[in-house]
């Protein structure tokens, strides 16, 4: 074998090695669909920074522009229903996603496109934050909208994940205690038939910050240290998109949460001490000691 060919060789087997070594097979591919936000703190931005910290490949479908910042929403451009409809086709038509999470939809004929592509390309893993008010309290989703979301898109989720105003919209009543979550995340389970995770990161006093699950296994409470800070921007669609890709891992649900609420918990903590903005600041979500392998 002549020295040429023996270093062709050569090559060949290191290229082979190199991609056994850094082939992750458990590299899901995560589809978000949902608002765009250019302060990068929340929607398709946040949803893209946690997919890639939890060890994902974020793929994305934009159905609103907002004007925002950390201070606020100054105003909202909804994407037409066909533009959104052709995003998500076009990512199942070739990366075949994983995972799907929903955020912000916005309007019921969004939402009705949504559900549709989901329908069709028969979408796995899929979770749902149904974003109703941005954490500055400025309205993201038309209230009408609210019945078409819950019509369309809760049947076809696997865990749906709604903060205390957004479950106080769902059972309708005010939901602002432990006892109350959990009678309400056991509630929408069984109305809706997917798990539901309801957040209660916003319930005031107290130094645990509780979140409770309810699916078929019955219910689980998640609990991590309250921390002092305004830097909260984002913090759901975070928490969603983060649930999404483990899930697209192969995880199950309860590992999943559990995974991905510490993780939020590392990235509050890691921008605790951060000044970006003059509001409510976003999350760190590259903090290497919660990022997912």
């Amino acid at each position: 074998m002549t020295t040429r060919i023996k270093g062709a060789v050569a090559l060949f087997f290191n290229i082979v090695a190199i991609k056994e070594k850094y082939m992750d097979k458990s590299y899901p591919v995560v589809l978000s669909i949902a608002g765009s936000d250019p302060s990068g703190g929340a929607g398709i931005q946040a949803d893209i920074k946690s997919i890639s910290a939890m060890g994902g490949y974020a793929a994305a479908a934009i159905t609103a522009v907002t004007v925002q910042n950390t201070m606020g929403v100054r105003e909202v451009e909804y994407m037409p229903p066909r533009l959104v409809a052709s995003q998500i086709a076009a990512v199942f038509e070739d990366l075949s996603p994983d995972a799907v999470k929903i955020g912000m939809t916005g309007t019921g004929p969004v939402i009705e496109a949504v559900a549709g592509e989901l329908k069709r390309f028969n979408a796995r893993n899929t979770v749902c934050d149904p974003v109703m008010v941005a954490t500055s309290k400025d309205r993201l989703t038309m209230p009408e909208a609210v019945a078409v979301l819950i019509r369309e898109i809760f049947p076809l989720c696997c865990i749906a994940t709604p903060n205390l105003d957004e479950t106080s919209v769902l059972v309708g009543e005010r939901v602002d205690t432990p006892e109350k979550m959990k009678a309400a995340a056991e509630a929408l389970h069984k109305r809706y038939g997917c798990a539901f995770l309801v957040k209660g990161g916003d319930m005031k006093g107290g130094n645990v910050s509780l979140d409770i699950l309810c699916d078929a296994n019955g219910t689980t409470a998640y609990e991590a240290p309250r921390v002092n800070t305004s830097n909260l921007h984002g913090t759901g669609c975070t928490l969603s998109s983060a649930i999404a890709t483990l899930l697209g891992k192969g995880m199950d649900m309860h590992d999943a949460v559990k995974a991905a609420k510490d993780y939020v918990h590392g990235a509050i903590v890691g921008a605790a001490g951060l000044k970006i903005g003059h509001g409510n600041g976003p999350l760190r979500h590259f903090h290497p000691e919660k990022m997912h392998k």
